[in-house]
């Protein structure tokens, strides 16, 4: 009986932390106050309710999930100063606190982006809008699901 409980309770436990989950990814930037990208890493917290920003330098950024307004996704094709084309991942979360309306802008690394994406989904019940050349890349995004 006693080998039951403990089994039930290690159960629960195990269960109980398996809901409240948090999903990290390191490999994303975003602009400081003079536009320069810098490196962060992006918390999708079920325990807080919240994404969570944490630049390397700077303010951590804090979004409640029931804050979110909209999410959007962008694939931007450029060419760079030595005639390189330059591939770019973006994720824009456009959320309200009080009464003010703000942005978090973010670039993802072309190895995780997808990830991202399904992570926003699995934890806000958002899917990003696709936007601009996002649409070149749909194969991608819906090829892996």
């Amino acid at each position: 009986m006693k080998r039951l409980l403990s089994a039930l309770l290690i159960l629960s436990l195990a269960t109980g932390l398996a809901a409240a989950e948090e999903t990290s990814f390191n490999r994303v930037r975003m602009p400081n106050n003079k536009g320069k990208e810098i490196k962060a890493l992006l918390t999708f917290s079920d325990n807080d309710k919240a994404i969570e920003v944490r630049p390397k330098k700077g303010q951590a950024v804090k979004v409640p999930y029931g804050q979110i307004d909209k999410c959007s996704y962008e694939y931007t094709e450029s060419l760079t100063p030595i005639l390189k084309p330059s591939k770019t991942h973006w994720l824009q979360i456009q959320y309200h606190d009080q009464d003010a309306h703000e942005v978090l802008v973010l670039r993802l690394h072309k190895r995780n982006y997808i990830r991202v994406l399904d992570a926003l989904k699995a934890h806000t019940g958002i899917d990003a809008e696709l936007l601009g050349n996002a649409d070149k890349r749909r194969g991608d995004l819906f090829a892996k699901h």
